[in-house]
């Protein structure tokens, strides 16, 4: 082999090692909850208010995977939330929280930062332990309205 071939093999290697890399951390399990998260104790009157909504004209958040009446799913497990405004306002996504409804609520937000868009959330591979959980998604539109929402991932053993 001619050293010039040996360099740009090394530096081809090189570059599929990178890419290769990057996807395989890309579908990485990002863990959601944490089992020790999911001991703590359910917030009061939690399952009350799912899918509560408030004022029509506020930002809408429809839960698209695991669908509602999906039953028990199995981890990892795709999360997808879409959000829908009204007028032509926009997601303003530094407003987007996630709140695991524990005692004392969790902030999820923090985990799921770069997967907050205008027109939803998209986890990828989300651990979650056994158990139903409740989630609070809350959000806010240019337009200063605020939408949020309360589902309920049941996740089998």
């Amino acid at each position: 082999m001619r050293p010039q071939c040996g360099k740009r093999f090394l530096y081809v290697a090189t570059i599929s090692a990178a890419l290769l890399a990057a996807l395989t951390s890309r579908l990485a399990a990002l863990e959601l909850i944490t089992a020790q998260e999911a001991a703590l104790p359910d917030a009061a009157g939690v399952n009350l208010k799912l899918g509560f909504r408030g004022v029509t004209r506020a930002p809408k958040i429809l839960v698209l995977s695991p669908a509602p009446d999906a039953g028990m799913v199995r981890s990892p497990l795709n999360l997808l939330l879409k959000f829908e405004t009204y007028g032509g306002s926009v997601i303003e996504p530094r407003s987007v929280k996630m709140i695991y409804l524990k005692n004392p609520a969790i902030n999820l937000t923090q985990r799921i930062g770069d997967l907050i868009k205008t027109g939803g959330i998209e986890v990828d591979n989300a651990q979650v332990p056994p158990g139903t959980h409740y989630i609070r998604v809350e959000v806010k539109d240019n337009a200063g309205r605020l939408g949020s929402t309360t589902f309920a991932l049941s996740v089998a053993n």
